[in-house]
């Protein structure tokens, strides 16, 4: 039905109204503001009593003595206070040629000048059923809102029942809008929508941007935003802290029972993930059981409980404690369900465990990149050698460089690091005590080691005389009680080197 506004009111044939404005002369949507109210008054100034986007009524009778100039300043007083229209009863009173009043033209060209609708209100209308007519048509809006927001919500409910019942509901959400709805996981990624394909690429890149600054705030919100031409908002899934979602509306404002339908939505959607995470967590106790067989090097439990397994060779890569594994999991649900990527995940005490087949290696450094986490990658190997897949990428995690490390990049030290425990750390500093107080005989003792025991290169990197190294190094053999001049000594001196603590 017509909304309340003037255009509505205008077209009510049983009150006779006419527009006496030239509608094209007006700014545009001039007629089709909403419309609070219609107020009568003919008061020189009636503006400190009228509300917001009212039409006022008028017989005019305050401007019989006012020139174009006073006449002019009414109307721009009225304009001022947001009036939508200006209605004026004809046929009131006799002119001064003895005819039945009309409108002024000095009237219509201020109104004009204005841009407010002017339109006649005959004598055979009476202003009350003019404010009347308006009150019913805001009581019939109200009314049917108020029985759309019932049949919506019946919709809603019978949708929920559907298979795939969360997918439904929303569709059937943006069919009772008619706009736009979009659903965003945990990790930002658009998991549903309706109508699909509506929106571009980069808006859906933009809203999950959003959505994802949403959920990584962590607290229920919603968010209003315009991105070119199309406005849309924002709500938040689940409670505080535990965000699962951001589900995404295709206008920047909802009326009150449109509000409320989508409440009652983002309420079902909260439920709906909330039964899907008791139902995850009991997947995750039965993945954590398989990951504890593959532990003991036999895949035999885990194929019979899961089906299957990612093809061997595989790898085995262990995230960093940090790791945001939800996200992480659903994300490697969805790249499975829509690429058909085989894998395994599980937490362990390591922290998240994941195992593809050596083919999908690289998608280690995209969760790697997409999450800002840490992982250590092992080397392919067959089932029969997970736990030693397993231990090689807890081994490699150790390293502190970011992004996904491979063991097999941190071979080179790794036999100094596994040596490097805390009872090292202590023997190798102790040795080292007769020289620390001496700063520069230690560094001058690394720079000499790095330049393999070369007097000249090293002086020269220390940027001294080498006869000054030559005594710094025997002055430090000294201290330490070594023979440099030997292989082990040597050895056991950079050993001591690489193990202490800075």
């Amino acid at each position: 039905m017509d909304q309340p506004t003037l255009r509505a009111l205008l077209r009510r044939r049983d009150l006779g109204l006419r527009l006496v404005s030239a509608e094209d002369a007006l700014r545009k949507g001039a007629l089709d503001r909403p419309m609070r109210w219609v107020h009568s008054s003919d008061l020189a100034d009636p503006t400190p009593f009228l509300a917001d986007d009212l039409a006022l009524l008028t017989t005019g009778s305050q401007l019989d003595d006012q020139d174009d100039g006073g006449i002019g300043a009414y109307v721009d007083r009225l304009a001022a206070r947001g009036v939508v229209g200006l209605g004026f009863g004809t046929g009131i009173g006799l002119g001064a040629d003895g005819a039945l009043s009309g409108i002024p033209d000095r009237l219509v060209s201020a109104c004009a000048a204005a841009g407010i609708p002017l339109f006649e209100v005959p004598y055979d209308t009476p202003f009350i059923a003019v404010a009347r007519a308006h009150s019913e048509a805001i009581a019939a809006q109200a009314y049917a809102r108020r029985t759309w927001a019932l049949e919506t919500q019946r919709a809603l409910a019978r949708a929920a029942l559907r298979p795939r019942g969360l997918e439904s509901t929303l569709s059937e959400l943006a069919r009772r809008l008619e706009q736009w709805v979009g659903m965003f996981d945990a990790t930002g990624a658009l998991v549903h929508e309706h109508p699909h394909g509506r929106l571009p690429a980069h808006d859906l890149a933009d809203l999950s941007v959003r959505a994802t600054e949403l959920i990584t705030r962590g607290g229920q919100a919603g968010q209003s935003l315009t991105l070119g031409a199309e406005s849309f908002t924002l709500f938040t899934l689940g409670r505080s802290g535990h965000l699962r979602g951001v589900i995404a509306v295709g206008t920047a404002s909802l009326d009150p029972e449109a509000r409320a339908v989508v409440t009652s939505v983002i309420a079902m959607a909260g439920l709906a993930l909330e039964q899907n995470d008791q139902l995850e967590r009991g997947r995750r106790r039965l993945r954590s059981q398989v990951l504890a067989a593959l532990l003991l090097d036999d895949p035999t439990l885990a194929r019979h409980v899961l089906g299957s397994l990612p093809a061997s060779p595989m790898v085995v890569a262990v995230a960093d404690a940090d790791a945001p594994a939800d996200a992480i999991t659903e994300w490697w649900d969805r790249r499975q369900a829509e690429h058909g990527t085989a894998v395994f995940a599980a937490l362990s005490d390591e922290g998240l465990t994941m195992c593809v087949s050596a083919e999908d290696e690289a998608l280690f450094d995209e969760v790697a990149t997409r999450f800002g986490i840490r992982l250590g990658v092992s080397e392919p190997e067959g089932y029969g050698a997970f736990s030693r897949a397993h231990a090689q990428a807890v081994v490699a995690l150790r390293h502190s460089e970011p992004g996904a490390v491979r063991y097999v990049d941190t071979v080179a030290s790794s036999i100094l690091t596994a040596f490097a425990t805390d009872e090292a750390r202590l023997v190798a500093e102790s040795r080292l005590a007769p020289i620390r107080a001496h700063a520069e005989l230690e560094h001058s003792l690394r720079i000499w080691l790095e330049h393999d025991a070369r007097y000249e290169s090293a002086a020269a990197a220390l940027g001294i005389h080498r006869h000054t190294l030559r005594s710094r190094i025997t002055q430090a053999a000294g201290l330490l009680n070594l023979d440099l001049s030997s292989f082990p000594a040597r050895a056991e001196l950079w050993a001591a080197l690489q193990t202490a603590r800075d």
